[in-house]
């Protein structure tokens, strides 16, 4: 076989070869610090930069950018480029803290950290909100604030007068905290100047809001910038879009005449970043005495930052995840004073998946049925909410199969029935997952040259998830030809425009595009849709040295203009709704939890996924992306919280010390399978998405099952060992 059975990329990553974007040297090379304001909200009065500048080795101590130099690039989920529309340095408001005041560049990073250290500054401080209950904060009824169809409220039927009718009502209201992605590389790069082309080596999830972004804050031709990130060390949505340095280090870089590297320090990602926003469910269930689900409500208060509205897309799935005819969700928006939150691993459905699945398991234990068998009895036909039939569904073979991977017909159903020998407490949970399935335009040029080799360039980003490895493996196996003879590039705004990768479209969008290009390729090498290919002979029988193929693609329905607000950096992705389906990616988790006797310490030795994403683009990485979302499931359940200062602002627990994550002591068997049924109406490969959907209701799995080994429900994450003594 000539795909690859294992990533294409390993060997290179384990042995240190790879250059992640901070990882550029050169003999001149500058660094960078930013000076953080150390006040919840208000204005700079005063800056004292004097002992920085006297540092030995800083050059320059930047504290206010004219903004005819440097503008806002907009906010990303508002036609813009940034995580967020505020730059700081570009005037003297704070709106929150941690927020920039001045950036320091030096000879050495040790300068730099010092200098920025010793950046002095007085405030005029002012009453701050940040939490959902804080009395500052200002609450906004969403599709008023945001007007666009896809934001709207999602009503079907009279949700709450058939709720009020219902046999069986379960109403509870549940929280979720803020949480940070914390990947193991920072955020950072190093930005310099080519002649009159700025070159920007950085991490991220979107070269091309990266280029566009800058275009727009520094008055530039789109291309004079080049954007290189061929890998990123996890992304996870924190560098989905345009950071506040790389403007300002641009500016810096010009007037120095030198590339400045600037590598932003672990606690200030908790305070410059996007982050999770805490979030309120309010979920009402109606049932029929034999365990139909009738009506379900599902009202959501989400924070937001002050300066954007960041949007709240949470009953897009609960809406969905069952045959529910009626309906009815409330999304709004608490403005407080914090940078602009954003997407998450599961930014929306994580959330939405523990309240709303953590729900459907009181409706089964009220009615006395097994909770697989109620969400099997209620399983969905067509799309609930437009009608329309789905590209594909098969939860109902998640759940089956899932069950009985993990020997479901083992559990006796009474709460606090299942014991080890030594007192342990054993809790057995399910639950289901849903998340869209979405497309992005996305170019892909390949050149088949005369030494037998496939080059790719497309739309893309590597951020550890193995797109390379599916890229390959597509490639591989459609012209069958060695893996080692495919060489990919992505994440590099001079081989594609770079469309930002994010929401789980990236493998769907990219192999799209590759998969229309191979037919081009076919084509001009006068060879056969669907036979073996010698590429060397097909390559010499045209005559020349290489032959080329450029192949554009959009999403089912989208117009092929679409392509061109993606060249601009624009977010330009379709779905779920498409003309004539509707496409989600389904997930059934099974967990099982042990509670000790005496610590109270919370165990989950054991979890079985199963996962509909379509045609399976890689088993290796696939495999590979569930575990690690069930891992990151189980910190979000039992560990991640981002503890907020109500006083000053700010993040309390901003360090990896502070801020617990699963470790491998933490981490049990997880056990992974896959329907690997083609999905056809999405796209000619059959793919699904898989990163995201991955870790929507492991959570709601884990809760479920201590509220089966303990007899009570937990409505809050984390769940703590004080909950459980």
């Amino acid at each position: 076989m000539n795909a690859p059975t294992r990533r294409v990329d390993a060997h290179d990553k384990v042995t240190g070869t790879v250059r992640y974007g901070a990882d550029l040297t050169s003999p001149n090379l500058a660094h960078a610090v930013f000076a953080v304001s150390t006040v919840g909200k208000g204005r700079v009065v005063n800056i004292d930069t004097a002992a920085a500048e006297a540092v030995p080795g800083v050059l320059m101590v930047l504290t206010r950018v004219d903004a005819s130099e440097l503008g806002s690039p907009g906010f990303v989920m508002g036609g813009g480029y940034g995580f967020q529309s505020l730059q700081p340095l570009l005037d003297d408001r704070i709106a929150y803290r941690g927020q920039p005041i001045a950036l320091v560049v030096a000879d050495t990073l040790i300068a730099a950290t010092e200098a920025a250290n010793l950046v002095r500054a007085d405030y005029e401080v002012e009453p701050i909100a940040v939490g959902l209950d804080a009395e500052a904060a200002e609450t906004l009824v969403q599709q008023e604030a945001i007007p666009l169809p896809f934001l709207a409220d999602i009503v079907m039927g009279d949700a709450d007068a058939a709720f009020a009718e219902s046999p069986v009502r379960i109403e509870a209201t549940y929280d979720l905290p803020q949480q940070h992605q914390v990947p193991m590389e920072l955020i950072g790069g190093v930005v310099g100047w080519r002649g009159e082309t700025l070159v920007v080596h950085e991490g991220t999830q979107n070269a091309g809001a990266l280029r566009g972004g800058l275009a727009r804050q520094l008055g530039l031709d789109p291309a004079r910038i080049e954007i290189i990130s061929p890998y990123t060390g996890g992304g996870f949505g924190q560098k989905n879009s345009l950071q506040p340095h790389v403007g300002p280090l641009a500016l810096a870089a010009r007037r120095l005449g030198r590339p400045i590297k600037f590598v932003m320090p672990r606690t200030q990602t908790f305070h410059q970043a996007s982050f999770r926003p805490a979030s309120r469910h309010r979920v009402r269930l109606g049932a029929d005495e034999t365990g139909r689900l009738l009506a379900a409500v599902h009202e959501v208060d989400q924070q937001t930052s002050r300066h954007d509205l960041f949007p709240a897309i949470y009953t897009e799935i609960t809406s969905r995840l069952y045959g529910i005819e009626h309906f009815r969700g409330r999304q709004r928006l608490i403005r407080t004073d914090v940078q602009t939150p954003g997407f998450m691993r599961a930014p929306f459905e994580h959330p939405a998946a523990f309240a709303f699945e953590s729900a459907v398991d009181e409706v089964a234990y009220a009615l006395g049925q097994d909770p697989v068998a109620l969400r099997l009895a209620n399983d969905a036909d067509v799309d609930p909410v437009t009608g329309q039939p789905f590209s594909s569904r098969h939860l109902a073979e998640c759940l089956r199969r899932g069950a009985d991977m993990f020997g479901w017909a083992g559990r006796t159903p009474e709460p606090g029935s299942m014991r080890g020998a030594d007192g342990t407490q054993v809790g057995w949970g399910v639950a289901s997952g849903a998340y869209p399935a979405s497309v992005a335009p996305a170019v892909a040029r390949l050149s088949a040259a005369a030494d037998g080799k496939v080059t790719v360039g497309v739309d893309g980003h590597e951020m550890g998830q193995g797109i390379r490895t599916a890229i390959v493996r597509l490639v591989s196996e459609d012209l069958s030809i060695a893996a080692e003879d495919v060489i990919v590039y992505v994440g590099d705004t001079r081989v594609a425009p770079q469309h930002l990768t994010a929401g789980s479209w990236g493998t769907a969008t990219a192999l799209q595009a590759v998969h229309a290009a191979l037919r081009d390729l076919r084509k001009r090498l006068d060879v056969a849709d669907s036979d073996p290919v010698d590429v060397e002979a097909a390559v010499a029988a045209t005559g020349q040295a290489a032959v080329d193929v450029e192949a554009t693609t959009v999403a089912p329905g989208q117009p092929p203009e679409i392509i061109e607000q993606s060249r601009a950096g624009l977010v330009a992705f379709a779905g779920p709704v498409y003309p004539g389906f509707t496409a989600f990616s389904f997930i059934a988790h099974f967990a099982e939890v042990r509670i000790e006797p005496t610590t109270r310490r919370i165990r989950v030795p054991r979890v079985v996924s199963v996962v509909d994403c379509g045609r399976v683009a890689s088993p290796v990485t696939a495999v590979s992306q569930v575990r690690g979302a069930v891992v990151w499931g189980i910190g979000g359940a039992l560990r991640e919280r981002s503890e907020v200062d109500p006083r000053y602002g700010g993040f309390a627990n901003a360090t990896m010390e502070e801020y617990p994550i699963p470790v491998n002591a933490d981490i049990g068997e997880v056990e992974v399978g896959f329907v690997d049924e083609p999905d056809p109406l999405l796209n000619p490969v059959g793919v699904k998405g898989l990163g995201e959907v991955s870790m929507v209701g492991v959570a709601a799995a884990i809760a479920n099952a201590v509220f089966h080994a303990t007899g009570r429900r937990h409505r809050r994450l984390p769940i703590r060992i004080e909950d459980v003594l």
